[in-house]
Order: C-alpha cells, then structure tokens, then sequence
C-alpha cells in the first residue's frame, strides 16, 4: 500500500518585516501537476484581498515562486513577492478601495495555499491542498510607539530599538488626511525616531488653518527629542506632504532639515498661502479636471501648465539641503514629473542643483508606497468641499508601479543612511 505524504506550504521567514522578501514553496505535490497559489488577507476594513498564480510542479513536485514562472493569475513570471504586491479587492468588493495598515502594533496576516489545477475564481468555494499563514509587521521587536498631544501637535512617535541617540525624520502624508502611521513605523525599524503627523482630519483641509509653524514645531518635538542626533533630522513627504516639505525647506527661518524626501510632489503654491489657499487654488481650476473611461477624476491638468509667476510657486532656488524627488511618469494626480523638472531649472539658476536627486519611473502612478504594498490604480477619495466620494485615478500598471516601489525604498533608505547616518568626512581640525 502506497503512503502519499501531503503537500506542505512553507513561507520562509514567516513572520518578516513588510520589506522583507520572503520565499514561498510547495513540496510534495505529484510531479509536472499544475496548481495555483493563493494569497488572501482580511484588511481591517473587513475587505478580503487576493492574489493568486498558475504554476506546474517539477520533477520533484515542488514548486517556488522565486525560481518558478507563473503562467496566469493577477502576475506572471518568476515573481518572488507576486502574492503580495498583486493582491486586489476579491471580485464583487466595494469600488476604491485601498489597502493600508491602520493598527501598526498588530501584522498584516496572509494566508497562502495551494490549490489543484489552474483555478481563477472561487477559491473560497474550495478546500485547499495545503496552507500557511504569514505575519507582516511594519514595526520591528523593540520599536516603541507614543502618542504625541504637545504644543498643539498631534501625531504619533516612532522610537527604535535601543539607546540611540539616533537621526529623526518628519513624515508627512498627503491630502486624504488622519493619521498614518505605517510609514513611521517602518521607518524607526530602519533606526529612525519618527513622528506621523496629523495636521488636520480627513476631509477637513478647507476648514483648517494650518500655519506653517505647525510643521516647524513638530520639527522641533522630534529635534528636541533626548534620543535624536538634533542635527540630524529630515522630513519625508508625500503629495501634499512633499508640498509641505518643499515650503519648510525653502522658506523656513527656524528649522533646519539635514535633508529632505519628496514623493509624488509639486512646488506650485501661490506665495504666502495657507493650506487652506492652497486648496480653494486648486479648486478654482475644477474646469480642468479630466475624468477617464471608468469616470474617474483626472486632477493633474488642474495644476497645469506650471506658472511662470514666481508668486504662484515656492522660490525651491533657497533650498540649502538635499533633496530626492521620486516621482512616477504615468502620475494622473499631479504633473509631478514636469514640477521636478522646472525645480531643478530654479535650483540650477540659484547654483544649487547639486543639492536635487531625481528619480522617475516609467508607468509608476501617484502613491508610491513601501515595496510590496498592492498599487492603486484608482481609489475612492472624500473631496473636501462638497465632502462627497468622488474615486480619483493616481495612475500606473501594476507590476512596473510595483518594481518602482521596491526601488525607490532602497534608494529612500540610502539616501537617508548616507545624509543622516553617515559621518561627515571628519576635517582634520588640529593644527600639528
């Protein structure tokens, strides 16, 4: 009597950090049988998402996805993170959705299985060969997380393991507004104290007024903080966070940022505004506004053709420290890539374009997000002046826009390593 030893999922490591790669295998499955990995993930939203792709077992029956080509599913090819960077909403979902971690002190859990045959529908219908589950966190063993209600601040500090003192960062999010923290968090696992900001709640920009010394003092709480080098604190930025970033380190008197990243941002902003000019400006261009096939709204026309009046943009030309601009060419929110381009024509002309690193990725949309976080094409989105739900199209194809997320993190993590991390080339001080 023959024993036929079942087919055993292994996810290696299977509790990782949300950058991490991990290596996914199937062993003991019949020889030249095609199957179908699954991933699925229950968000806290109570949204199941999913990924899956067809395989055929070798010769030995087994299968990995890092050696192994995927000839179907949401990707193909020899994709070691497929599962994860593919997921999307399992079909008849709400519209928009989007994926992200509100509870950072909790993992991501992702259930990977096996499947018979080339499956592409159904899958919670059917019994799985074989499963396992997988734990990814955002926040490292040893990352202590604090609310911040200081000086009229609001957000949340990430402090890393051990003593430090360590390089602090400022992360800015974009104009969906609330707290995020799951970059934070990401970031003091990397060695960085960092503070999420909340500057104002989601769908009230038009009601806030928020002066920039709101930023400079959460600035000033990360820089003052007994285990951050206070010299060696930057601001990170997304959308209109980069906007954000962009006005601190050209126009600022009293902080001072060691360097600065700026995803998917613009420097058109009419001189002096509030955040709260800044969007009634842009709200008087609604006339602009495309919308695609799916009748999503198009808003990068509305900040076009970039103005020539330079009371209409930030003066980037006094920015003293370095900057990284990362930025996706298929961005359909904002022309970020023509705004990098004329803010490297102010910085060359103030004889600073030294300071400017400029990356940019073909078919990457809007949020470019840590690497293997799902891309979104297109997500639902409260629009603050009428506060109705409107589903706005940030652009990029799924597995280039994923590529250029997993890029640009290593980049933004030797950007950060080399200017807040790296020692100075030490001048020889002593006269002998």
């Amino acid at each position: 009597m023959s024993h036929t030893v079942p087919p055993v999922v292994s996810v290696v490591p299977s509790r990782a950090l949300v950058d991490e790669t991990f290596k996914v295998a199937v062993q003991n499955l019949p020889p030249g049988s095609p199957v179908t990995l699954h991933s699925l993930h229950l968000s806290e939203d109570k949204d199941f998402w999913e990924a899956f792709g067809h395989y055929i077992s070798d010769h030995r029956g087994t299968v990995s996805l890092a050696e192994d080509f995927s000839f179907g599913g949401t990707y193909t090819g020899k994709e070691a993170m497929g599962l994860l960077w593919s997921m999307r909403p399992v079909p008849g979902s709400r519209e928009g959705l989007r994926l992200r971690k509100m509870n950072v002190c909790s993992p991501l859990l992702v259930n990977i299985s096996v499947y018979s045959g080339h499956v592409e529908e159904g899958f919670r219908e059917q019994a799985p060969l074989a499963s396992a589950l997988t734990e990814r966190w955002y926040m490292s063993p040893g990352v202590r997380r604090m609310e911040v209600r200081e000086k009229g601040v609001r957000g949340t500090l990430f402090l890393p393991p051990g003593p430090g003192p360590f390089p602090g960062l400022l992360d800015i999010w974009g104009g969906g507004g609330g707290l995020l923290e799951y970059r934070s968090a990401l970031l003091a696992s990397h060695g960085y104290v960092s503070l999420a900001l909340e500057y104002f709640s989601a769908g009230e920009l038009k009601s806030a007024e928020i002066e920039f010394n709101y930023f400079e003092t959460a600035f000033n709480i990360v820089s003052e903080h007994p285990q951050v080098i206070p010299d060696r604190v930057g601001i990170f930025g997304l959308s209109l966070g980069s906007i954000v970033t962009n006005y601190l380190a050209a126009e600022s008197s009293v902080i001072k940022p060691r360097c600065c990243v700026c995803i998917s941002g613009i420097h058109v902003y009419p001189r002096g505004a509030t955040l709260k000019g800044f969007y009634r400006a842009l709200v008087s261009n609604t006339h602009k506004m495309r919308v695609d096939e799916n009748n999503h709204e198009i808003w990068r026309d509305m900040v076009l053709p970039i103005p020539d009046d330079l009371s209409q943009k930030l003066d980037v030309g006094k920015i003293n420290c370095p900057m990284l601009l990362v930025n996706g060419r298929d961005d359909q929110n904002w022309p970020t890539v023509e705004c990098a381009e004329d803010m490297a024509k102010m910085m060359r002309a103030a004889g600073k374009e030294h300071l400017l690193t400029r990356i940019e990725y073909l078919d990457a949309g809007h949020l470019i997000e840590p690497p293997y976080s799902p891309h979104f094409r297109a997500t639902k989105f409260i629009k603050d002046s009428t506060k109705e739900k409107a589903i706005l199209l940030w652009g990029g194809q799924t597995k280039p826009h994923s590529d250029a997320q997993e890029d640009s993190w290593n980049k933004i993590l030797a950007f950060l390593q080399q200017h807040l991390y790296s020692s100075q080339t030490l001048k020889a001080k002593a006269k002998m």
